[in-house]
């Protein structure tokens, strides 16, 4: 091959591949249906980028080119009939992963939240200590301004994503596995066939399965040696002693471990969140054999990833943050960790549900986290992969919402809302295009200091 052509290049998992391919010599382009931030840098590295269904753009010579497509990029797409249909080396994106990570040392990280943060972590700690690692992570790293790392050693961190079964497609030698929760329920049908398939991704790893403690995942489910870690169980195998938060909200503690405690711990990422997975990670390092020191000095330099409690504005008398939590668990964890960064001041979200499927599936469980704000804006449901559904939209959420103050309106109407809104400490949260939001609130918000 020569070529590598990507259906849906615009993605987190599917730019970090695109990358991947350049940097390995490939003639890399691709099409995607909007502009955005990540397609005009994988532009500015060289890579061609058009946003209009067009088959006559893939390569012609279809004997040295593979083409690569994302799940969610709908069948009926011109590009990949053609590419189907003509009898390109056609792969989904985990498959791709697979193939690249097979043959070398795979460290994991899957679970239907806290698997970004969790990897982007390992990659840093193998980085900052010399080991090295080539890494394919599902956020921007702040550190290193990408969501890609190359390396010349043999070892690959990825992020084992659940949807479409796509981490079955790696078999690691240490994963970790942060949480289980129903989520997806339009691929998996229900939550039985969610376990099923971690209990799957976990028969996988050959040497080590770090679990959160609780998980529906065990000793029984592979022939990997099973480590736990949590935040709070003293129980498990790994957890921290006595974490609490500095007054700008950055956590400390001693690290509990098999073989002894490990003192003077630092998050550079503040929130319990942060803190939480900084434990998993730690957990993978040690296993790996990087020693305490250089994992405690990795961790203390982490700057977080972005869109994950990222901190855009702050001061005492007005803070933004903006984080990607989508599902009803990120959210109760997201909102709880602010409370703690920000104790006493006024917390106002707005958040933007991402897919009609989840909306339904979860609508009473989005009320519940919800109602732990001051104030919530609600928007309209970003649809994604997916066609509306009768009767599915965000009042689904808003009704049962019992946060002092609420208000339901179309992401349209926001900045001219936000104009005119007191605001103390300010998150937008969402999967969906939300993040366009980012940068006009900014300006706004540091025009009110």
């Amino acid at each position: 091959m020569k070529n590598v052509y990507f259906i849906g290049i615009g993605g987190i998992g599917m730019s970090a591949l695109a990358r991947y391919y350049k940097f390995k010599g490939f003639e890399v382009a691709g099409y995607d249906r909007t502009p955005s931030d990540l397609t005009h840098e994988l532009e500015a590295e060289g890579i061609l980028v058009h946003y209009e269904d067009r088959p006559d753009l893939i390569p012609a010579d279809k004997d040295q080119t593979l083409v690569v497509y994302t799940p969610a990029i709908p069948a009926d797409l011109g590009e990949l009939v053609k590419a189907r249909e003509e009898g390109y080396v056609l792969l989904k994106r985990s498959r791709t992963l697979g193939e690249i990570a097979r043959g070398q040392r795979c460290l994991a990280v899957a679970g239907t939240h806290g698997k970004t943060t969790t990897s982007t972590m390992i990659a840093h700690i193998l980085t900052h200590s010399g080991e090295g690692c080539s890494a394919f992570l599902g956020g921007i790293s702040r550190n290193y301004g990408t969501n890609l790392l190359m390396s010349k050693n043999e070892t690959v961190v990825a992020e084992a994503d659940e949807f479409d079964r796509s981490f079955l497609q790696l078999f690691p030698e240490i994963a970790v596995i942060t949480a289980v929760d129903p989520d997806h329920l339009d691929i998996y049908g229900d939550y039985a066939h969610v376990v099923e398939a971690f209990k799957a991704f976990a028969g996988q790893v050959s040497g080590t399965l770090i679990a959160k403690k609780g998980i529906p995942v065990g000793p029984a489910d592979t022939k990997a040696k099973v480590l736990t870690y949590h935040y709070k169980d003293t129980g498990a195998d790994f957890y921290p002693i006595d974490a609490h938060p500095d007054e700008c909200g950055y956590f400390h503690y001693d690290l509990h471990t098999p073989t002894g405690v490990i003192p003077g711990f630092r998050v550079g990422a503040p929130g319990w969140v942060n803190a939480e997975n900084s434990v998993a990670a730690a957990a993978v390092a040690l296993v790996y054999g990087i020693s305490p020191e250089a994992v405690k000095a990795a961790i203390a330099t982490f700057e977080g990833v972005k869109r994950r409690l990222e901190v855009h504005v702050n001061s005492p008398k007005l803070s933004y943050i903006d984080d990607y939590a989508h599902h009803p668990a990120e959210l109760a964890s997201a909102i709880s960790s602010m409370r703690d960064i920000f104790p006493g001041r006024k917390l106002t979200a707005i958040f933007q549900p991402h897919l009609y499927t989840r909306t339904r599936d979860f609508a009473p469980e989005f009320a519940q986290a919800l109602s732990k704000v001051d104030k919530l804006i609600l928007l309209d449901i970003y649809p994604a992969r997916e066609e509306p559904i009768p009767g599915v939209t965000s009042e689904m959420i808003f009704k049962d919402v019992t946060a002092p103050e609420k208000v339901l309106m179309k992401k349209e109407e926001l900045m001219d809302y936000l104009a005119d809104e007191p605001l103390d400490v300010l998150v937008t949260f969402g999967a969906g295009n939300i993040d366009r939001f980012i940068e006009p609130i900014t300006i706004l918000l540091n025009n009110r200091l």
